[in-house]
């Protein structure tokens, strides 16, 4: 039985990670918000001393929609992104130099690292163009893990990953909005579902797929980077028409569009995941339609 530390082990792909590496039997050590204080070294290092995890999945992420109740200055936003996604990760990369340097740290990295790509689909030569504060800041963890895996030999793998789904999505995310609404709408307790563009395209996946990925990463001989994508895109639309004729109503009825709910510009992302599946025989396990009818039926029964 191994020792496999999650950071971040609340998130969807934490829970599902976690889920997951139990039923391998491995033992999972738990990380979540304010357990630990991942920017002190001092206190990272003692963990890591303490229990000695052979893998270290790094999970962490600090996310924020203009969306939000509450509004957060850039400044701020800056400082916390990078706090987590950078500072705190550095902190285990340190620790695992100095007290552990067998273990092996794998951290997610997002699509959105690529911004406006200058070419499609994106593999892991493509230039990082990042365009937010989330994608500037996890372009900054991706480039420590090259850093320390190349001046210091540690095992630092980059998955890089482009949207994925469960019924463990937060609500306020597009796909969970949308098959949320659906619901509500079908059980009556709303009347319209408002969205900001229906012809957005998405390189849409399965998340269990994408921690299944995660996990033969971490197993590879040497570390690297990995982009995680079904190198297919969808629209928004779509994905819209599954849902509700899932739940057997004309989504023409029900759906408004908004164009004032965009807050940034849209750049299509298409990862080619080419690399990972000649490294690892990964492959998704179900298409698209079929994902988006699961998110459905598990919805359901909420």
């Amino acid at each position: 039985m191994k020792q496999c530390a999650i950071i971040g082990c609340h998130g969807q792909d934490g829970k599902l990670l976690t889920e997951q590496l139990q039923a391998e039997g491995q033992n999972v050590i738990g990380v979540g918000r304010n357990a630990l204080d991942i920017t002190n070294r001092t206190e990272v290092a003692a963990f890591l001393s303490k229990l000695k995890p052979a893998e270290l999945y790094y999970l962490a992420a600090f996310h924020h929609s203009s969306e939000d109740k509450v509004k957060i200055e850039e400044g701020e936003l800056f400082d916390r992104s990078f706090e987590v996604h950078l500072h705190g990760l550095i902190s285990f990369l340190e620790g695992i130099k100095q007290c552990l340097p067998e273990c092996r740290l794998l951290y997610t990295a997002s699509s959105h690292v690529f911004g406006e790509p200058v070419r499609s689909p994106q593999n892991e030569n493509t230039p990082l163009r990042p365009r937010n504060v989330y994608a500037i800041s996890k372009a900054a963890g991706m480039e420590a893990c090259r850093y320390y895996r190349q001046n210091h030999s540690l095992f630092a793998t980059n998955a890089i990953l482009y949207n994925h789904e469960s019924h463990h999505r937060k609500s306020q995310f597009v796909s969970q909005k949308i098959v949320r609404g659906a619901l509500s709408i079908k059980r009556g307790n709303q009347d319209k579902l408002t969205l900001g563009n229906l012809d957005a395209s998405i390189d849409w996946g399965y998340a269990p797929d994408y921690v299944e990925a995660m996990r033969r990463c971490i197993r590879l001989k040497h570390s690297d980077d990995f982009i995680v994508a079904t190198g297919e895109i969808h629209t928004v639309r779509e994905f819209v028409e599954i849902v509700f004729e899932e739940v057997g109503l004309d989504w023409k009825k029900y759906v408004e569009v908004n164009p004032c709910l965009l807050a940034k510009p849209h750049f299509p992302l298409k990862g080619d995941a080419t690399k990972l599946r000649l490294a690892t025989g990964w492959q998704p396990s179900i298409n698209f339609p079929t994902m988006v009818r699961s998110l459905v039926r598990r919805g359901s029964w909420l």
